[in-house]
């Protein structure tokens, strides 16, 4: 469905689409749960998108073996949101399709900042503080570098980090990282607790 056919559910949709909410963040900042996908497609239009992990799930039931694709998928539009969802269906194609559906829904916003003692040129090109994510096995720490520096990470976390607008960063991960899906969502948790915490430089705002 288009969004110009798009017939809105909740009251959120109905402010979106008449024009009285026209950002994704004024939404975050009142703390309203989005139910319907067009939401985030009307005010983040240029949403990138990419496949973590494909994996295929066989279960035994009384009518014989089950075979499903079970498809992480994250999205992020460049400039500080970001959303990770999995989805499990019999075609990969409709796996992968509803995936980006509920990762759209489950958008978080991501605190940027220069939080280098090295750099401190004020830009938002890194995080603002060192951050913490923990999924499963895996925990990975983000650690704000100096302008220049690139990602210094694994290469689900770049893909992760980079769909969140973040350039430079350094990080440190342990436990069974080889476990793609667990590794992108422990460094999607550790982008979403940049709002957990409040920077000095927001402090009066």
């Amino acid at each position: 469905m288009s969004l110009e056919d798009w017939e809105p559910k909740t009251r959120l949709g109905s402010m979106v689409q008449e024009g009285e909410i026209t950002s994704i963040d004024e939404i975050f900042q009142r703390g309203i749960p989005i139910k319907e996908v067009e939401i985030v497609d009307t005010l983040v239009p240029n949403m990138g998108e990419e496949v973590v992990d494909i994996n295929l799930v066989q279960a035994m039931s009384s009518a014989g073996r089950k075979r499903k694709f079970q498809a992480t998928m994250i999205v992020g539009d460049r400039n500080g949101h970001i959303g990770i969802a999995q989805a499990k269906l019999r075609e990969i194609g409709p796996a992968i399709r509803h995936a980006i559906t509920l990762a759209k829904l489950n958008l978080a916003p991501v605190r940027r900042g220069c939080g280098s003692w090295q750099c401190r040129c004020g830009g938002i090109h890194s995080v603002p503080f060192k951050t913490r994510g923990k999924t499963g096995s895996v925990k990975i720490e983000i650690l704000p570098a100096p302008r220049g520096t690139g990602l210094a990470a694994g290469q689900i976390a770049k893909t992760v980090l980079d769909l969140a607008g973040i350039q430079d960063a350094w990080t440190k991960t342990s436990g069974d990282t080889r476990t793609t899906a667990n590794f992108a969502k422990a460094t999607f948790e550790a982008l979403k607790a940049t709002y957990n915490v409040l920077p000095p430089a927001e402090w009066q705002r």
